[in-house]
């Protein structure tokens, strides 16, 4: 079996932050999912469980991180291509996020980010295969 990854996010309004990423085309896995969390489908290997934070509060004894003040995490998303990094992008400002910040772009890496409604930045980025071949 694979190795997956569950990043667990802390959410003001779950169903304002589940209509934001249903905006960008992501699904939701019910089985994972309540009244106070949802688990958003990234790839077969990667979620999001956005948990409302009273009940994020019972996962840590810290104090949760006000992203919209300070970066607690910077969540970084592969895309196919450049094309794919703006849908995606331009999507995520048109449902309602906020820029993070500027486009990235080196030829070989082309970059895009933006804040969901919880202020948790998301970053976009395609990468030429052929400028990572010869890496390793």
């Amino acid at each position: 079996m694979p190795q997956m990854i569950f990043v667990n996010l802390p959410v003001k309004d779950l169903e304002t932050t589940k209509g934001f990423f249903g905006k960008l085309g992501f699904s939701f896995n019910p089985q994972f999912s309540d009244e106070n969390t949802a688990c958003l489908v990234i790839s077969d290997t990667i979620f999001a469980m956005l948990i409302t934070e009273p009940r994020f509060k019972d996962f840590t004894k810290k104090e949760i991180a006000a992203a919209s003040k300070s970066t607690e995490v910077l969540l970084a998303l592969s895309a196919e291509s450049r094309e794919k990094v703006d849908e995606l992008a331009d999507a995520a400002l048109a449902a309602g996020g906020s820029p993070a910040n500027e486009t990235q772009d080196l030829g070989f890496m082309y970059g895009r980010s933006f804040q969901d409604p919880d202020h948790h930045i998301w970053e976009v980025v395609w990468m030429d295969p052929s400028a990572v071949e010869g890496q390793g």
